[in-house]
């Protein structure tokens, strides 16, 4: 009975469109309620849930990236990639997704990198290179979930937080999956061009130009070189990294490329404090959720049907729930709702927890592009480009092509292991299970 309130609340709650924090937090408090457990546990696990060390990384991490966005480090990154690629067929595309990939190994948000880089780049895939409107978006949206995989991740952060794995090396073992899907998104990019016969926006604007941009970009490309290296050499743990990454922003952004100025520092706070709230929340209500389902035995019924589905099934399970969930819910939420069940049986099974991370990580990313609540399609189509403006149907319809690279993707990922587990091992000394 139990179980069937807490579902049948939640997914009554989230259809009705509550946001996911109360869909979450009303269900478990009903079910607290329901079997007479006193309800000052409620408190004590939200700060359980929200009051830990690691957790630190993730404002820090939300104001560089906002501080990237409005400090001109992510236009100068977008010129540098555009004078290497613009001149190929399909190269503004392309810039969009590289770019992608470096604007997530600073934020760590796919919702922030749609944001800083759709109302540049959406423009110009549409008229200087005839992409359609839906397509332009959808390139964007499917892009910015890389910032997900890519470390360092938000979501690698929570997954740390929950299982006790090293934040290094999950960060270390996203890079070599994240560089592959930018691969496959680029693929589906050029199969599009080539479909549609598109010229190129521009010819090949030589090495000068090249170099000239670099330049231009130096201090933004510098920036995740410093997180990872500062991480990765055992300078500083990924809660200083986001520090070190949110002040070293402000200082590219103020003094050296002066476009950052102090009375903006106040707005960016500000975003900074609703985003991080709004996370917050949603941490706090996924902590009830999971405590809910373990105190009232939920978590064991279900680890006991999952475990009778030997490791293939499980893997093959794990893989449909979450691609579902990612459908609906934002890969946060997720992380807390699903990794306390899943992460023990995966563990009964043998499977690496680096690799297992890895597999729930890119299950998420996907997510963040796939109708009907895919947060990347959302915003996307709620950018304000005059003459550029298209429906969430129609921007995830022409998502499908990359989506289905994206699956593609994760199915080499869940059954190739070393795809996740070979940098950690080279790099990290990481010895898998």
């Amino acid at each position: 009975m139990t179980y069937a309130i807490m579902l049948g609340v939640f997914v009554v709650l989230l259809f009705l469109g509550a946001p996911i924090a109360l869909s979450l937090g009303m269900s478990s408090l009903l079910a607290i309620l329901y079997n007479g457990t006193g309800i000052n546990v409620v408190a004590g696990q939200i700060y359980g849930g929200i009051g830990k060390y690691l957790l630190l990384a993730v404002p820090f991490f939300v104001l560089s990236g906002n501080i990237m966005a409005k400090a001109g480090i992510s236009d100068r990154l977008i010129a540098f990639i555009d004078a290497l690629l613009g001149y190929l067929r399909g190269g503004i595309a392309m810039v969009c997704i590289v770019v992608a990939c470096f604007f997530g190994a600073i934020s760590g948000s796919g919702a922030a990198t749609v944001a800083a880089l759709g109302v540049i780049l959406i423009p110009a895939m549409i008229e200087r290179e005839k992409f359609s409107d839906p397509f332009a978006h959808g390139v964007v949206a499917a892009a910015s979930s890389i910032a997900v995989i890519i470390p360092p991740s938000i979501s690698f952060v929570i997954y740390a937080s929950l299982t006790g794995v090293s934040v290094g090396d999950i960060f270390v073992a996203g890079i070599l999956p994240g560089v592959i899907m930018g691969a496959a998104m680029i693929l589906v990019v050029q199969i599009y061009a080539h479909k549609h016969h598109l010229k190129p926006a521009h010819p090949w604007k030589g090495w000068r130009e090249v170099w000239r941009t670099f330049k231009s970009a130096f201090w933004g490309l510098l920036m995740p070189v410093i997180i990872l290296g500062g991480i990765y050499g055992g300078y500083f743990s990924a809660t200083e990294a986001a520090a070190v990454a949110a002040v070293y922003g402000l200082f590219v952004g103020t003094v050296v490329y002066k476009e950052l100025k102090w009375k903006d520092i106040v707005a960016l706070l500000y975003d900074t404090a609703k985003s991080t709230g709004g996370l917050m929340l949603i941490i706090g209500g996924a902590t009830i959720f999971s405590y809910a389902c373990t105190r009232y035995g939920i978590s064991v019924g279900v680890q006991s049907l999952l475990e009778n589905c030997g490791k293939g099934g499980f893997l093959i399970i794990t893989n449909i729930v979450l691609l579902i969930a990612g459908c609906f819910m934002d890969a946060n939420s997720n992380m807390y709702i699903f990794i306390p069940i899943m992460y023990p049986v995966a563990q009964k099974f043998g499977i690496d927890p680096i690799h297992f991370g890895m597999i729930c990580t890119v299950n998420l990313a996907i997510g963040q592009f796939t109708p009907p609540v895919g947060t990347n399609l959302f915003v996307a189509s709620s950018l304000r480009i005059p003459g550029h403006r298209v429906g969430v149907e129609s921007v995830a319809k022409a998502c499908l092509p990359m989506i289905a690279a994206a699956v593609l993707v994760l199915l080499l990922v869940t059954y190739i292991p070393d795809i996740a587990l070979f940098l950690p091992k080279m790099l990290m000394g990481y010895t898998p299970v």
